[in-house]
């Protein structure tokens, strides 16, 4: 499926590596073609319009600068080494939906035995063929720490109290295969938010555990992630020990819990008056890389309100960002040297019913086969009780996955 569908211009992969939760609806769900297009700051309106007439199937994104169009001049240069705009969204030729071995081919113009057929068909590579990639840090590890402590500062005197602060890693005129990166990505660390993403040269390959947004019939469902430890994958006591040493975190349930109430805030925007509520607190979850704190916020969302509304009040998600939102999203611009383009964005799906599932864009690569850039950024939450040097160690841990297959 994902390398038929790599054949196509523009395509969407979406994998939950079989990760069983009742919030899932489909094992892996691709998109093929474009029949119709919207993008730009538009985009949620023109989608709302388009389901009130034809109710189909639409795969997209939002660009973390989603919304805010007065960026500087370093937001354009961005959008051109990576060739996201900040929305886009397309009506799918073809959808394919792959759970319980039953595949359920939708084709709006092909023959579904057909295309059945090239899928079965399609020659599969699985060997990355590209030499070791180093990757150089945009902001050097003086200067990070050097930043985080500017951001203590504003913490002290009151101008916030949590922010997502990220750094990118990239490398210039890189010739390689993006499917296989994905592949071999996944391999790695297989989350259940995965995607591979494909809008002409532009390449999303990403291995997200986060779900930014959700939406079953009237309910609406965030699970913001604040809290990481490593795993030991070679000692279970000693695993279970990391997995401990997450869960009594002081500081991890701190930068949760004001996520979580950032989140609420949120959703209480759109959602009746009572409904909101917090379904799971400080779970943790074991990824292959990570242990990670994840909480479950829900909400019944009022009658009448489209995409438009929703993305509106909760966009971008309250785990990148930090409290208060405003603030902190002021001070992100101020002290990240370059945007974050499509990276802590989100991508997903909205199906016919108007039901849609969105990830958060984290643990990804960004990749252009036109100007061979390469990006990836990592990040973690400052709060009063962060200490510099261990927040940079998180940002390498993150990274560990998408080092180790550059460096293949």
């Amino acid at each position: 499926m994902l390398h038929w569908a790599n054949s196509h211009s523009t395509c969407s992969f979406l994998d939950n590596h079989q990760y069983v939760s009742a919030y899932n609806t489909v094992e892996c769900i691709a998109a093929v073609g474009a029949m119709r297009v919207f993008k730009g700051p538009a985009a949620p309106a023109q989608i709302d319009a388009f389901f009130k007439e034809h109710r189909d199937w639409l795969f997209g994104h939002f660009a973390y600068e989603f919304g805010r169009p007065n960026l500087s001049e370093k937001h354009t240069q961005q959008l051109h080494l990576i060739g996201f705009d900040d929305a886009c969204f397309v009506q799918p030729e073809t959808v394919l939906q792959l759970s319980n071995h039953i595949l359920i081919i939708d084709a709006a113009i092909a023959d579904p035995d057909l295309i059945f057929k090239a899928i079965c068909d399609c020659t599969v590579a699985t060997q990355i063929a590209h030499p070791a990639i180093t990757v150089q840090a945009r902001t050097s590890k003086t200067d990070y720490l050097f930043i985080v402590e500017q951001l203590l500062a504003h913490i002290l005197r009151g101008d916030c109290y949590e922010i997502n602060f990220c750094q990118e890693f990239f490398a210039e005129n890189v010739s390689l295969n993006p499917l296989l990166l994905y592949q071999a990505l996944t391999k790695i660390s297989p989350n259940p938010f995965s995607c591979y993403y494909k809008v002409n040269n532009a390449h999303l390959i990403c291995a997200s555990p986060e779900r930014y947004l959700q939406k079953k019939g009237n309910i609406l469902r965030s699970q913001p992630i604040k809290g990481t430890n490593k795993r030991n994958s070679t000692n279970a006591a000693a695993d279970n020990e990391l997995k401990n040493q997450l869960r009594n975190s002081t500081k991890d349930q701190i930068e949760n819990v004001m996520v979580v109430d950032l989140v609420r805030n949120d959703l209480s925007r759109v959602c009746k008056a009572g409904t909101v509520s917090v379904e799971e607190l400080f779970g943790i979850y074991r990824f292959p890389q990570v242990h990670q704190m994840i909480s479950t916020v829900i909400g019944e969302l009022k009658a009448g309100l489209g995409l438009n509304e929703i993305i509106a009040a909760s966009f971008p998600m309250g785990s990148m960002t930090g409290a208060p939102k405003k603030k902190v999203m002021e001070l992100i611009d101020c002290y990240e040297p370059i945007p974050r383009g499509l990276y802590s964005g989100a991508m997903g799906y909205i199906n016919p019913s108007m039901d849609f599932d969105f990830n958060v864009v984290i643990r990804s690569m960004l990749y252009n086969t036109n100007t061979e850039y390469l990006s990836y950024h990592v990040g973690s939450g400052i709060t009063f009780q962060s200490k510099p040097e261990e927040e940079y160690q998180e940002c390498l841990l993150k990274a560990q996955a998408m080092n180790t297959i550059l460096r293949q």
